[in-house]
Parts: C-alpha cells; structure tokens; sequence
C-alpha cells in the first residue's frame, strides 16, 4: 500500500496507468538512501488519487499535476525488476533523457534564431533593414554560434550513450549548452522584433515560454554544473 505526493506530473489527467518508485525497504536498512526503492507499474486507481492539475505558462500540449496518492494497493507482480532496485533503473533513463532534451531545445533555438534572422531582413527602419545594424547582426550570429556548439555536444554525448560508454558529463554538458543557447536565441528574437517580439503574431514570444521550461527540467542549469564540478573537475559536492 503507497501513500505520498509527486509535483509535475504529465498526462495524468488522461492516464489510466501510472509508473511510480515507493520505499519498500526502510532507509535505516540500506547501505546507501537510494537503495530500497522499488518500481512499479501500476493501476492509477482514481479513488485513491487525486490529480490537480497546474496551469502554466507553456507546453500546453500535455497536461501537469500535482498527484496525491492515498493508501494505493499495489499487488507484488505490479513491481518492475528485483525488489529495492527501481531507483537504480530509473538513473538509465537520465542520461538519454538529458541528451534529448538537449536535442529538441537546439531545434527550438534554431527556430526562433530562423524568425529572427527573416525578420531582420525584411523589417525596414530608416530606409535601411535592420539586419544591416550590427547591433541586430552579433546577437543573432552568437546564438548561431552557441546553438552549433550546443548540437556539437548532443551529438557526442548521445555517441557515447550508443557505444555503452559513460556519458554522464557530455550529457549533461549538452543540456546545459542547449538550454542557455535556447533561451538567448529565443530573448533576441523577441528583441529583434522589437515591440511586435511580445505579439503572438509573430510566435516568437511561444518559443520563450517553451525555452523556459526544459531550461529547468530535467534538471536546472545550476545542478548541471554541479555535476561537472563535481565529476569532472572533482571538487568536492556542495550540497
């Protein structure tokens, strides 16, 4: 029987079945916290949930929540894998992850980079385009520059992860890349449309709200460096 609560949940609102880690071992019994958790894939018996879900201001396409689980009876052949190991399963599913989203925010950067640039050369001010500024032209370029980079570094965290290597540092190196380049590409495209940035007309505000999002999840920009501080560069956890 599981009770407790989990924030940010997706499609909840539509979901019948529901992936979920419970303690099944106590803390005090384990060698290390992440021991003792097991993983289930089970019934989301509504009777015994319930989903709030959380208005935001982006990714309308799926729905978030807020779950709150009281006394949910899970049956033993519900459990995936041996008993006490399900966080150690879910930790195989971070990397790629993080190389994902590292993946589709470089393709929303190049998007809003793309409205960008074609509006710098059609938008005219003074019998000039404004793409012949250079105050419009090294912003845009920059973003050029980190969004490569940022691919660059999927792309080599995501060979590794193929080949079976470790690929914990250029993951989430290319996470982080992809959600600073992201989020400038998407601030100056609104800033190169100037006023008509914060239409909807012109999409370019959509692609900041989204940016935001995988700016902070699955992981922050601060706890990526965390990790290459602390793996990489190996100095000591400051947490």
């Amino acid at each position: 029987m599981v009770s407790g609560q989990k924030t940010w949940i997706s499609t909840a609102q539509v979901a019948n079945k529901v992936l979920l880690v419970a303690r099944t071992t106590d803390e005090s019994e384990t060698a290390k916290p992440i021991d003792g958790l097991s993983l289930f894939y089970t019934d989301l018996d509504r009777s015994k949930v319930e989903i709030r879900e959380i208005e935001k201001m982006g990714r309308k396409c799926v729905d978030s929540n807020q779950v709150f689980i009281d006394g949910l009876e899970i049956p033993v052949e519900n459990r995936i894998g041996e008993e006490g190991k399900g966080f150690r399963y879910l930790l195989h599913g971070i990397n790629p992850e993080r190389i994902l989203i590292a993946a589709g925010m470089v393709g929303l950067g190049r998007a809003a980079l793309h409205r960008a640039t074609e509006y710098a050369k059609t938008r005219v001010v003074f019998d000039r385009a404004i793409g012949m500024n250079q105050a419009i032209q090294h912003p845009l370029a920059r973003n050029w520059a980190e969004l490569e980079a940022a691919n660059l570094m999927a792309f080599r965290a995501a060979q590794l992860y193929d080949r079976g290597e470790d690929c914990g540092a250029m993951a989430n190196t290319a996470k982080y890349l992809a959600g600073e380049a992201t989020f400038s590409a998407c601030t100056n495209a609104i800033m190169t449309h100037g006023g008509m940035g914060y239409a909807k007309e012109y999409h370019v505000e959509r692609y900041l709200r989204e940016a935001l999002i995988h700016r902070i999840a699955p992981v922050t920009p601060h706890l990526a460096l965390c990790y290459i501080a602390e793996r990489v560069l190996g100095l000591p956890k400051s947490y």
